[in-house]
């Protein structure tokens, strides 16, 4: 029997976060994977240099590519410098891989990257989002019940 996933990721150092993407989709599930970097890449990222905001994932055959994630070219490179928005390789079991692919193809669900991390051992990891796009009624019936939730707090605090 496998051992149980932990439902929160070990997340040292927050290098990039896509904040819209909670908003805009219903994630389902999250995934961490990890990331195929050169060396300048990884410079840029420890620097804090980083974009995911117009970013997603795809499955490409046994592989899932990191697409339009921007990672700026570092400032003290050479001409092995890296190219910003290359796709990227993201790391995962091979079971991880087959049911995001029956996901996208079949439930027609979306990869989306939340945001790029530095773990506890100092790797650069990726928190993927398996999620369905919001329609525009949806994101207003889900911020009524934000503020619903948040207002309910407030008097529930101040109140006892």
């Amino acid at each position: 029997m496998s051992r149980p996933k932990p439902a929160t990721f070990d997340k040292k150092k927050i290098v990039a976060e896509n904040r819209r993407a909670r908003f805009d989709y219903a994630v389902d599930t999250t995934y961490e994977a990890g990331i195929v970097l050169t060396g300048t890449e990884v410079k840029s990222l420890r620097f804090g240099e980083g974009s995911i905001a117009e970013s997603y994932a795809e499955v490409k055959g046994e592989e899932v590519w990191l697409v339009n994630s921007n990672i700026p070219e570092f400032s003290h490179g050479n001409r092995f410098n890296h190219e910003p928005k290359r796709p990227r390789k993201l790391l995962l079991h091979e079971r991880e891989i087959n049911k995001l692919h029956g996901a996208v193809a079949r439930d027609g669900m979306t990869l989306v990257p939340l945001m790029i991390y530095f773990n506890g051992q100092g790797r650069a990891k990726v928190e993927l989002a398996l999620a369905k796009g919001r329609k525009a009624h949806d994101k207003r019936e889900h911020l009524k019940e934000r503020d619903w939730k948040r207002e309910a707090g407030r008097i529930m605090r101040d109140h006892g």
